[in-house]
């Protein structure tokens, strides 16, 4: 069986990211005039590492039979 351990770790990672991400997020949307384009960027990058926290946690699943 292939450890698992790395995955478990960039998992964690990727979920403090994507929590410091908010925060940035919500500094900048109370500041004035808030920067919209960093805005925009920040929420895209938040998206992408979503997407790939969920593509991980996939690979922990092992695939059952149908």
């Amino acid at each position: 069986m292939q450890d698992l351990q790395p995955l478990y770790d960039r998992i964690v990672e990727l979920q403090i990211e994507h929590r410091d991400l908010d925060l940035s997020l919500l500094a900048l949307q109370s500041s004035v005039p808030p920067d919209e384009l960093t805005i925009r960027r920040l929420k895209k990058r938040k998206l992408a590492i979503k997407d790939a926290i969920m593509q991980l946690q996939r690979r922990l699943v092992p695939d059952t039979p149908a």
